[in-house]
């Protein structure tokens, strides 16, 4: 790694950033952590004095012009997400920026052509790109073990929309609600195994009355979303995205099968009981459970429920990822292009929904 280093701000300050990114940067040997922005004034203090950040900010604008950073991660309410990466990209800052990217396709598509004409780096927080599994199944078919993909699935399932609490996920004006909460990492997934949607036929469910911040139901956006998708290549596939499972000390599930001509690949994830793949290559009678080698490993347990916090704090994962693409003036992946794609496929999914059509892209 170069000597230099890259000083990075936050804005936000939910359980979230405080799990995954404020962590990952504090560890980090070549990030300084040096400014943090939050509406909240005591949530912001404390965060500040947990990581030890010298700059505090209400605003972010000011923390953008002020704190002498050089990259910005932006981990903020789904509808946020366009202006304040719009306005670090002008500054010239680098910006990693939650996912769903946008609220629509064309924010998305602005974003990606303003950090490209800009040159500054830009990442898409899909968090599933950089856990070992994961991109062990990605090796696998990118080595030709599926051959040609005949059909797909990716299923990921939650319970957390079960609740009747204001939740800004489920306000359509500031989140697009499970499409775009677990729905957007499914696409994501999808296009990465698979290859590129090109179109899309789609359902999306309505299971709970959610409270507006009035404490009164609310008209409030999905709860669960099904995909069926065909993508450029000739497969067809299914998408599955629920928060409104009840899956009890599972946490969550995220399931992904591909058949193709060549073998099969199945991948089964959920916090209690940990991260497998099976594989059959085609006339194999079973499909067995592969051994993740150490060099997707690199030191984590494979079986391991809680690898996120090990990951994302040791390897160049996520935000250390992020940092490490500066200071090697590479490309950042999952990046801008990522989101702004995965974003097309949500609103196909949100039209073909609406008009009850099959939707091209």
């Amino acid at each position: 790694m170069p000597s230099s280093r890259v000083r990075v701000g936050v804005v936000g300050t939910s359980w979230w950033a405080d799990l995954m990114h404020l962590p990952s940067l504090k560890s980090h040997p070549h990030a300084d952590l040096v400014a943090i922005c939050g509406r909240n004034g005591d949530r912001v203090r404390t965060m500040a004095e947990k990581y030890q950040i010298p700059q505090v900010f209400s605003d972010y604008h000011e923390m953008i012009g002020r704190s002498g950073i050089e990259a910005v991660v932006v981990s903020v309410p789904d509808d946020l997400h366009y202006a304040v990466s719009v306005a670090a990209i002008g500054a010239g800052l680098h910006v990693l920026c939650e996912k769903p990217l946008a609220l629509s396709a064309t924010q998305a598509k602005e974003m990606y052509e303003r950090a490209e004409q800009a040159g500054v780096k830009h990442m898409t927080y899909f968090t599933r790109r950089w856990l070992p599994h994961f991109r062990y199944v990605h090796h696998l078919v990118q080595e030709g073990y599926v051959g040609r993909c005949l059909t797909a699935e990716f299923r990921y399932v939650g319970g957390w929309g079960r609740r009747s609490d204001y939740w800004w996920k489920f306000d359509p004006k500031r989140g697009l609600g499970a499409l775009g909460d677990i729905g957007s990492h499914a696409i994501d997934m999808a296009r990465w195994l698979v290859g590129e949607v090109s179109g899309v036929c789609a359902t999306l469910g309505f299971s709970y009355n959610h409270l507006g911040t009035d404490g009164k139901p609310m008209e409030a956006a999905n709860d669960s979303a099904r995909l069926l998708v065909e993508f450029t290549n000739g497969c067809h596939g299914v998408i599955n995205a629920s928060l409104v499972g009840h899956i009890g000390d599972r946490v969550d599930e995220f399931r992904v099968i591909l058949h193709g001509e060549s073998g099969t690949i199945e991948l089964d994830c959920t916090y209690r009981d940990g991260y497998r793949v099976h594989a059959a290559r085609h006339g194999e009678p079973t499909l067995t459970e592969q051994r993740i080698p150490e060099e997707f490993l690199r030191g984590v347990d494979p079986h391991n429920p809680n690898m996120f916090r090990q990951v994302f704090t040791e390897h160049p994962a996520g935000c250390r990822s992020f940092v490490e693409s500066i200071l090697e003036n590479r490309e950042a992946t999952p990046s801008f292009y990522d989101g702004w794609r995965v974003q097309e496929v949500m609103e196909a999914a949100i039209e073909s929904d609406r008009s009850r059509k099959y939707v091209s892209l």
